[in-house]
């Protein structure tokens, strides 16, 4: 996994995913602090996905995109789990944290079987979609 090179932001603003994901389609929202993004490639160096690591000493929040092609396929849960293991050899989290929209239930399966649970909710106001409510899950037991 590297940092993000100058052109992620540009590829990431041309993905369309179908609705309702269409909520993450690369262009929705200004990309905030671009530093905290790491590309996601497979052996071929193409571009499967990306990372989003926000430290929050001592903890870690962790945001992930997989590439609108390759969603559905049961791919997730190991996109994932790579990401995960990077962020706590990169910066040894005392706990992980992921803010999920609460209509995804398909990510929010795939962060349960990696051992995620919801411990609250929030919402967000968005220009485009009006008030999204969001659930933030950590890990079972910590």
């Amino acid at each position: 996994m590297e940092p993000a090179s100058a052109d992620l932001q540009p590829q990431l603003a041309t993905w369309r995913y179908p609705p309702p994901y269409d909520f993450y389609d690369g262009d929705v929202e200004p990309v905030l602090n671009p530093e905290r993004f790491y590309e996601g490639r497979d052996g071929d160096d193409n571009l499967i996905g990306f990372y989003y690591f926000e430290p929050k000493p001592p903890d870690l929040d962790y945001g992930l995109g997989l590439r609108p092609d390759l969603t559905g396929q049961g791919l997730g849960l190991d996109f994932f789990l790579a990401g995960l293991a990077f962020a706590r050899e990169r910066f040894k989290p005392r706990r992980v944290f992921l803010h999920v929209a609460e209509f995804n239930e398909r990510a929010r399966l795939v962060y349960e079987r990696a051992g995620f649970r919801v411990v609250s909710s929030h919402v967000r106001t968005f220009e485009r979609f009006g008030k999204v409510p969001f659930l933030t899950m950590a890990e079972e037991g910590s």
